[in-house]
């Protein structure tokens, strides 16, 4: 994209009444995460299991080997010692400034937190929120960290992730709080997902506003829909898209 072309679209985004930014894994490769479904992502590498992790990451998996799961959870899922990139800061140093930006993510990273953003709408939970499955104690990151096979509460019950998985529903607070998010925004920028994953993809059939960016490094099934897309890495258009 030109120089001109980001010029017009910082403007678009700084003179809007509100402006939605939707992220997915791809937000937080360049802190060294993995993606899911990119050739290099969770998904297509070897299992060291007798299940793919794509399948180790469901509801179904998890109450049916809970060991092995959270063997596999802490090795893939836990990844607290890593930064905030320049996408991260770039959306939080433009919502400090204009106060009109808000994050729904599909990250379970905290690393928009991190980074400084204070409207962030977690769609799928977090690995920092924790609870027991038997009497609903509330439990941090280091329960699960600090624990040997399956993390237990003080009243026994089995302690699980805040964290949706396959074949659970969202969290309805979020998802209402999203579906609300887009609705009322004026600008949308989707970023760094591949907008396969569902229901949360069927977040953008809630947007009626007048600008929709698409920044990828992959096609989307949304592209052609899009006012802009960029294929791209996120956090150099992210960059010249809020310059301050």
């Amino acid at each position: 994209m030109t120089n001109d072309i980001y010029s017009s679209l910082n403007k678009i985004i700084k003179n809007a009444s509100s402006v939605c930014f939707f992220g997915g894994a791809g937000v937080s490769t360049n802190s060294g995460l993995l993606d899911f479904r990119s050739k290099e992502g969770l998904y297509n590498l070897k299992s060291k299991y007798n299940r793919s992790y794509e399948e180790m990451l469901s509801i179904d998996y998890f109450l049916e080997d809970t060991k092995t799961f959270y063997e596999f959870y802490r090795e893939f899922m836990i990844k607290d010692d890593v930064l905030p990139n320049k996408a991260h800061l770039a959306l939080a140093k433009f919502e400090n400034e204009y106060h009109n930006l808000s994050i729904v993510t599909q990250n379970i990273d905290n690393l928009h937190q991190l980074g400084g953003s204070n409207n962030v709408i977690e769609v799928h939970g977090s690995i920092y929120r924790n609870y027991c499955m038997n009497c609903f104690k509330k439990y941090g990151l280091d329960v699960i960290k600090k624990s040997n096979g399956v993390p237990k509460c003080s009243c026994g019950g089995v302690i699980r992730p805040e964290v949706t998985l396959y074949g659970e529903a969202l969290n309805s607070r979020a998802w209402m709080d999203a579906c609300n998010t887009f609705h009322n925004a004026e600008v949308l920028i989707i970023g760094g997902t591949s907008l396969h994953v569902y229901p949360a993809a069927d977040l953008i059939r809630y947007y009626r506003g007048k600008c929709l960016i698409i920044i990828n490094k992959e096609e989307t099934p949304y592209d052609s829909y899009a006012d802009f897309v960029f294929h791209e890495d996120i956090g150099e258009v992210l960059e010249k898209l809020l310059e301050i």
